[in-house]
Order: structure tokens, then C-alpha cells, then sequence
């Protein structure tokens, strides 16, 4: 019986083949755009969930409070594990880590007698306890041991195999860090899996850090510096309760941060939490909110419906003309759920069809969304349970939904209405349903198609507008930091202007609009204790000002000096401090650091990092033991010899150090990466709606053409001329679709205006979004039925009226 089903089913889908052919394409696009959702929200949400603690695990984050409202802070001071430990002993797991970027590894290679240099920025110091909390795996060393020591160090597999040409010979090697501390490799292990936010290379104990003359020895006690990449991870006993603990970590940080210092407190932040909330931070780049997730999980479905819609539309149009077959199955004997079997049967084949074809389709276009949103989907999904249910799922969905009510509407016929030719396509309880889907199909194209408009637009308002600095033609070059070094610059600095190329040069610890920030404490004018708010400090050579084209509001720039002596800030501190002019702060002094200094200049308020922050108070001085970046202004013309020069003269004067630099604009375009990676999908989803809506529109013209085909003879044979049959067919669709403009519009303002409420500078959200939008659904609407619509109107009347 199954096998006669089957085979009837084959049939009929071979008889109407064009009617096939649109219902496969469309639901195979359909089903591979929503596989390939699939896949990234797997990707995405599966981060860090191998480790067993994983839901006992927290991150102590800072917290400070400011007249603005609350901050947070992923960073915490360095003290800050050994204490906990002290002062909470029912935690048995706590673990300090911190990144450092950019670090100079050497080794001895005795098989070329030459040492070989590499930088890592994917190397961490971290404590012993660290891997107790997560599960790395390893291959060689004890956990337990490995890195109580100083000086020593743990490599994965992929790091000890490029210093030592294989990991097996490691243990007990040594490489130097910085050209100055020779590290002992005590442990290797397995290279991290790829969905993990701690990308780990190179990991260094944490006690290498109390060693005199380590990068971070000055701080390693001090509880009023934080460093941003410097956390610390606790396991919690399953009987403690969150909000509790957080009341006695405000206890913790008044008890150890001096009083009369900043205002604020520590918080705990799940780890399940922490890849999905970009605004704390974290160790790997990008950001795929919990928001985004939701987002394209419904855009997802909203596909997959588009494409049953489609089916749903062409299968109840096409109805009347299976009316005989279904009146002849009846008078034979079958009964309603026979046809309705039948008829879900068809549906079944082309849902499988769809699948098998979109799943090809997947597999081909995801190499391109790995480079798109910079991800590692494997292309051996198919072998995954997860995903071969999914797929499971997706074809009895599918099957049910595209085929349940045509079968309903077939299997419902009157044989004897039907074997006389009496049921005609307005009978078929479709017309209403038709149009109501065809609004739903452009109600969800056009919210997407919105959606596009202001993301693009607001991603051009970004690129577009003033930083309050010069962005183009400028190279961050990386230098090094040691007292060795830092005697050379003055040298590289006159060297690097004796180019033709080179228009200035300038020494930092980092670019105006950068990642690496340094926050602190501060006393304005002899105060009794520290403002309530940290600032955000730019240590620079005064040359700093006219390479950025930094704008002075009061005073003029600080003099050069080798440590803190005069001082240059920024308008939003003196706001924050209630200074309304500019020129009553010249003369007055700022502690920080534990420097005092004479405030000499006001600059213009700069955008610090990105776009979707504030622009944070700014303190600015020369301070030449924290310079790690040569700031270098360059001619556009002749760019590739300019910097080869750079890089032979950098490479002189550092010969034992590794070059690298970077075009400032592309570090500020990598600030909006995550919002450039929405509008690529924005845009591709968007283009598949009106892709899968065109093929229904066509096939529904094309319907309506045929079961029209006399009316539209006999129009012509009366004088009726092209424009008015084209018309004809095309106004109900451009009514219906202005009513899904009607409905979509109020959506698509209400989801992006919430969206652009994440950003401080906003794209101002007006009435050409949606002309473009309802103009571009329109024309798109009027070629696809007009091409159909307009072949009708050309044929000839006789042919169609020859059986009258």
C-alpha cells in the first residue's frame, strides 16, 4: 500500500514538474539557510560547557559605581585570589589568570645553531589551581605541580612542537621570555578545542609574576590598579547562595581596597555567561549576545515558514486541478485519510528532496560563513547526532506543515462537484489564506529588509563620522619596552623622520582609540580623598598631538619629559568634576600614579574606544617607561617602500625583538566587526525572503494566468490593451503588498530602535528607511509577476478562445 503511495506520488510530481521545481527550490533554500542557522547557534552556545564545574564556575568582576550609573569591570586587582582564598575558605577552587599580548618567546634551535624568535599573543600567566577549575587535557606533566614554581612554563601541543619539532622532547626544555627570563617547560597540553574563550598557547606561572623585574612585579600587591585581562575564577559549593556571596564580596573589597579610593565593589559573573557579554570582556575577540542567538534563531524560522508558505500557496492553487483525480479516487472507494496519506506522501518527497539539496547547499556555502563571522563550523556536521536529529526534526516538521492543510483542502472535495468540473480555485477555501500568506511572506521580508537598511546605515554613521582625531595614513608599530630599549628611541625617532615617506613619529603606550586602556584613581586639586570616578589614562610624548591632530580647548600641550611633570585632560573629566570652564582648571594639580602634576591643557573630548561607549574622562602625560607603541604618520604615495624602511630600521635598532604593526582604521574597523558580521547575515537572509516570496509570487502568477487564460483572450479580443492585462494581474499582489508594509513597518522600527538603544551615537532612524524598504519590495514584486503577467497579455486571443 506505502509502495502504491509512493509511487502515485512520484507520478503525479513528475506531471507537474514546474510545480515541483518551485516548491524543491524553495524549500531547499529555505532548509539550508535554517541547517546553517543551526550550526552557528551550536557553535555558539556550546563555548567552555566541556568543563565539569562548568556550572559552579564564576568570574570575580570589579564593579564601580559613578554618577552615570554602574560599571563593570572583568579585571580585578592582583591581591585578589590569595585573599579570597584567605577570607572565604569554603572555596576550594580559586584561580587568578592574565593575558599577555605580544609576547617575545625565544629558544636556542641546535639544528640550525641560531635562535629562532615568535610572538604570542595567546600567552597567560596563570596559578596551578587554574586547572583544577577547567579541564584542558594534558599530555605530558602534573597538573597539580606544573607551574607552582617560578620561571616555568606549560606549552600545548601545537606551541612545544614548533619550538622542539615534537612535544615528546619538550619536558624539561628551556625558552626565553622577553630576551631576559629563561623558562622551564614542565608540562604540555592538548591544543584547546575551538569553542572555548581561553585560547591557550603559552601559559606561565602566576608565580613568575612575584619575581623582581617581572612585567608586573610593582602591582602584584597593590589593590587600586586593575588590569582588564587580569581575572580571577572561583568554583562555588553547591549550597552557597549568588546573591549572598555577592553582599559579602562588597564586605571583601572594603575590608582590602583603602578607603577614601574609588567607589565600588566586586560581582560574580557565570561562566555560562561570559562568551555571550562582549561589554565585560573576555579573552577572545567578537561577540555573539544572547540577543544576536534569539535573533537569528527566528529569522531561522521565519525562513523555513516563508518556504512552507509557498508550498502551502501553490499546493492549495493548484488544488482545482486535481479536482477530478480526487473525485475518481473517492467514487472508487478511498477515503478521506487515504488521500490525505497520499497527499502528505507527496509533500514527504519533496521535503526530502528539499533536505538533501540543502543540505548540499550548506556544505557548500560554509567555508564562506567560517570567513564571515570568523568561526570554525566543521564540514563533517552530517556525522553529528545533534545535527542528523535536527535534520530529523526539520523533514517531519516540514512534511507536516507544507502538507497538512492542501491535503485537507484535496481530501475535503465533493466527487460529484468535482468529476463535473464545478470546483473552481475560489472554491477551494485558498483565495483568503493566499493572500493572508502572501502578506506573512512580505511582512517577514520586509522586517528584514529594514532590519538591513539601519544596520548598513548605522555601520556607515560609525565609519563616517568624527573620532575627535586623525585616523587614516597612521601605523601602530609594536616596540619593546626594557630599560635597554627604551635608550634607543630617541635615535629611531630621528632616523624614522629622515624618510621620505615618514611625516611624523611618535611614542605611546597606545593609540587613541585602542583596547589596551589603562584606568586609575585620581585627586583633583588637593581634594581630601579621590574623585569618585576613574580615568582613563594616555601616556605620550607631546609629538602625540599633532600626529592625532588632537585639538586643544584651553592651555597648551605638556612639555617632554621621562616621567609625569605636567599634565593635559580631557573636557569629560573636567565635566565630571563640575568644571565648567576650561581655562579655571589650567594650574591646577592631579595626583595619580602617586605623581603629583600641574594640569596645562584641556583637549578636545577624542572617542577612546568604540563608538557604542562614552567617551570616559581622560587624564594625558609623558611617561617613557610604559611606551610599547611608535606611533607613525605616513605619506599614502609610495606606501610599500615607506614601510619596508620602517621595518629595516625598526629591525636595527631592535634586532633581537620581532616586528609587527598595524593600520590604525583597521584596529577601529575591528571595534565594529560583530556589528559588520549582523549586517552580512542581515543582508543574506533578507536576500533569501524575497528569493523564496519571488518563487511563490511566480508560481501563483503563473496559477492565476492559466486558470485565466479565456478571460484574458476575450479582454483582448474586445480591445483591451497590454498595460491594462499586466495591470490586471499585478494589482491585488501590490495591495497585498502594502499591507504587509502596513503591518512590518511598526515591527521593523520597534526591533531596530531597540537595537540602536545599545549604541551612544545612534544613526538617526527616519521615514527613508522604509520608502526604500516598501519601494524595493514593490519593484522586486512587480518584476517577478510582471515577467509572467506580461506573457499572458502577449499571447494570442485564438489560441485561447479555440474550444469556445
Amino acid at each position: 500500500m506505502i509502495k502504491n503511495y509512493i509511487k502515485t506520488a512520484w507520478r503525479n510530481l513528475m506531471h507537474n514538474k514546474s510545480y515541483a521545481t518551485l516548491n524543491v527550490v524553495g524549500l531547499a533554500v529555505g532548509v539550508a539557510a535554517c541547517l546553517l542557522i543551526f550550526l552557528i547557534i551550536k557553535y555558539e552556545t556550546s563555548f567552555d560547557t566541556f568543563h565539569a564545574k562548568k556550572d559552579h564556575t564564576y568570574r570575580v568582576m570589579s564593579v564601580q559605581y559613578n554618577p552615570d550609573g554602574i560599571d563593570y569591570e572583568s579585571g580585578v586587582p592582583f591581591p585578589t585570589g590569595a585573599s579570597l582564598r584567605l577570607d572565604f575558605p569554603q572555596l576550594k577552587q580559586v584561580a587568578s589568570i592574565i593575558k599577555a599580548d605580544g609576547t617575545l618567546l625565544s629558544f636556542n634551535d641546535d639544528k640550525t645553531n641560531s635562535i629562532k624568535k615568535f610572538k604570542e599573543d595567546d600567552t597567560y600567566y596563570t596559578e596551578p589551581q587554574f586547572f583544577n577549575v577547567f579541564d584542558f587535557t594534558w599530555l605530558a606533566g602534573d597538573k597539580k605541580t606544573a607551574l607552582n614554581d617560578p620561571n616555568t612554563v606549560v606549552l600545548t601541543q601545537t606551541e612545544a612542537n614548533k619550538f622542539f619539532g615534537d612535544w615528546k622532547n619538550a619536558i624539561g626544555k628551556t625558552i626565553k621570555l622577553q630576551n631576559k627570563t629563561d623558562l622551564k617547560v614542565t608540562g604540555i597540553l592538548n591544543d584547546p578545542p575551538i569553542n572555548t574563550d581561553f585560547p591557550l598557547k603559552v601559559v606561565v606561572s602566576y608565580a613568575s609574576l612575584k619575581v623582581k623585574g617581572s612585567d608586573y612585579y610593582e602591582n602584584i600587591n597593590n589593590w587600586t590598579s586593575v588590569y582588564g585581562e587580569h581575572y580571577c575564577f572561583i568554583v562555588m559549593p553547591d549550597n552557597q547562595n549568588i546573591a549572598q556571596f555577592n553582599k559579602q564580596l562588597g564586605g571583601f573589597f572594603k575590608k582590602h581596597v583603602p578607603p577614601g579610593t574609588i567607589k565600588g565593589g566586586m560581582q560574580l559573573q557565570a561562566l555560562s555567561d561570559l562568551h555571550y557579554n562582549a561589554d565585560v570582556g573576555k579573552y577572545t575577540e567578537g561577540e555573539f549576545s544572547h540577543e544576536k542567538i534569539d535573533a537569528i534563531a527566528l529569522i531561522g524560522v521565519f525562513l523555513l515558514v516563508i518556504a512552507c508558505v509557498n508550498f502551502i500557496n501553490l499546493a492549495t492553487a493548484q488544488a482545482v486541478n486535481r479536482s477530478k483525480e480526487v473525485g475518481i479516487r473517492k467514487v472508487l472507494g478511498s477515503t478521506r485519510e487515504q488521500l490525505v496519506f497520499q497527499y502528505i506522501s507527496e509533500t514527504f518527497i519533496i521535503t526530502l528532496a528539499a533536505i538533501i539539496i540543502g543540505i548540499a547547499v550548506a556544505f557548500v556555502a560554509l567555508p564562506y560563513f567560517n570567513k564571515l563571522l570568523d568561526i570554525q563550523l566543521s564540514t563533517g556536521f552530517l556525522i553529528n547526532p545533534q545535527v542528523i536529529l535536527f535534520i530529523i526534526v526539520l523533514l517531519i516538521a516540514v512534511t507536516f506543515l507544507a502538507g497538512f492543510y492542501p491535503a485537507m483542502i484535496l481530501s475535503g472535495f465533493n466527487p460529484i462537484a468535482a468529476l463535473k468540473n464545478k470546483i473552481a480555485a475560489s472554491s477551494t477555501s485558498g483565495v483568503s489564506l493566499r493572500r493572508a500568506l502572501v502578506v506573512m511572506q512580505f511582512c517577514i521580508a520586509q522586517v528584514l529588509i529594514i532590519g538591513t537598511l539601519v544596520i548598513i546605515s548605522q555601520m556607515n554613521y560609525f565609519k563616517n563620522m568624527s573620532l575627535g582625531f586623525a585616523k587614516d595614513a597612521i601605523i601602530n608599530v609594536s616596540m619593546p619596552s626594557d630599560s635597554v630599549s627604551l635608550t634607543r628611541i630617541n635615535t629611531l625617532h630621528d632616523e624614522l623622520l629622515q624618510q621620505p615617506g615618514v611625516k611624523d613619529v611618535s611614542y605611546s603606550f597606545a593609540s587613541p582609540s585602542d583596547n589596551s586602556n589603562w584606568n586609575s584613581n585620581f585627586t583633583y586639586d588637593n581634594a581630601a580623598k579621590p574623585a569618585n570616578f576613574q580615568a582613563n589614562m594616555k601616556w605620550a610624548d607631546p609629538e602625540y598631538f599633532k600626529l592625532y591632530g588632537l585639538k586643544m580647548a584651553a592651555g597648551r600641550i605638556y612639555i617632554k619629559t621621562d616621567t609625569i611633570h605636567e599634565i593635559v585632560v580631557n573636557e569629560m573629566l573636567l565635566k565630571k568634576l563640575g568644571v565648567l570652564n576650561p581655562n579655571d582648571a589650567i594650574n591646577k594639580s592631579i595626583t595619580v600614579q602617586g605623581k603629583k602634576a600641574l594640569i596645562v591643557g584641556v583637549v578636545k573630548d577624542f572617542n577612546v574606544t568604540s563608538l557604542k561607549k562614552q567617551i570616559p574622562p581622560v587624564i594625558m602625560a609623558c611617561y617613557k617607561d610604559v611606551y610599547q607603541v611608535i606611533n607613525v604618520k605616513v605619506q599614502p604615495a609610495d606606501m610599500k617602500q615607506t614601510l619596508s624602511s620602517i621595518e629595516r630600521i625598526w629591525s636595527g635598532t631592535f634586532p633581537d625583538y620581532v616586528y609587527e604593526y598595524k593600520f590604525l582604521d583597521k584596529k577601529i574597523a575591528d571595534f565594529y566587526k560583530s556589528e559588520d558580521q549582523l549586517s552580512q547575515l542581515y543582508k543574506i537572509f533578507a536576500g533569501i525572503a524575497i528569493f523564496i516570496s519571488c518563487l511563490g509570487l511566480y508560481g501563483l502568477i503563473s496559477f492565476m494566468a492559466l486558470q485565466r487564460i479565456k478571460e484574458v483572450g476575450i479582454r483582448k479580443t474586445l480591445g483591451a490593451s497590454i498595460s491594462s492585462i499586466v495591470y490586471l494581474f499585478s494589482k491585488e499582489f501590490t495591495v497585498l503588498i502594502l499591507v504587509a508594509f502596513a503591518i512590518s513597518a511598526p515591527v521593523g522600527w520597534y526591533v531596530m530602535h531597540k537595537w540602536l538603544m545599545t549604541f551612544t551615537y545612534r544613526y538617526p532612524f527616519g521615514p527613508g528607511i522604509f520608502i526604500v524598504s516598501i519601494l524595493a519590495s514593490v519593484i522586486i514584486a512587480w518584476i517577478t509577476v510582471g515577467y509572467k503577467a506580461l506573457t499572458a497579455a502577449l499571447a494570442n486571443p485564438i489560441k485561447s478562445l479555440r474550444s469556445e
